[in-house]
């Protein structure tokens, strides 16, 4: 078995972690020793059932498929990723224009359309999550263009307003007898 050469040292970390696999490893180990030792891993032992997770692996079999195939979060090769960027500038700079197609280099709305549809497969990119938000408020068009997120991020995105949540404060006000002092509490 051999797992892509796409899938990185993290990734790979990430995918042990979240998987709960029993597989030993430090953080100054590289990536082939984390790949070596996770590969001894699922060979020697028997996975019948994983639990919850967000790749939606749920055994062995989809383990190993998921680990010799291309990482579906690194699916643009350089070029592809700097054409997109120059599309999603596009489709930004028309939104920040009030929605003017005449200020844009689109010539009509399907080809603003057909480019939406093709940025919003890459929602792991920030630029193209903006984008989509952006035109979501564009009153030409009725649907929405909700961008794809790749599980790993739906759980970050997850974790981060939650953290976000729980750094909230609140402003007390207590006045005292004599009416002129008062005292202020932050929780």
């Amino acid at each position: 078995m051999l797992i892509h050469k796409s899938h990185s040292k993290n990734d790979l970390i990430d995918l042990i972690n979240d998987l709960e696999l029993k597989v030993t490893f430090s953080f100054q180990d590289n990536k082939k020793s984390i790949q070596t030792k996770l590969i001894d891993y699922i060979m020697k032992n028997k996975i019948h059932r994983l639990k919850q997770n967000y790749y939606r692996i749920l055994n062995k079999d989809g383990l190993i498929y998921y680990l010799q195939n291309n990482n579906p979060k690194k699916i643009l090769s350089i070029k592809e990723k700097k054409d997109l960027m120059i599309i999603t500038k596009h489709i930004i700079n028309y939104c920040k224009n009030d929605y003017d197609l005449e200020c844009s280099r689109y010539k009509n709305i399907r080809e603003l359309e057909d480019d939406m549809d093709y940025i919003k497969r890459f929602g792991d990119i920030p630029s193209c999550r903006r984008a989509c938000k952006l035109m979501d408020e564009d009153p030409k068009f009725s649907k929405s263009f909700k961008p794809y997120l790749s599980p790993q991020l739906q759980k970050e995105m997850e974790q981060f307003i939650v953290f976000k949540k729980k750094d909230m404060t609140a402003l007390k006000i207590n006045r005292l007898p004599n009416g002129e002092k008062f005292k202020l509490y932050f929780d």
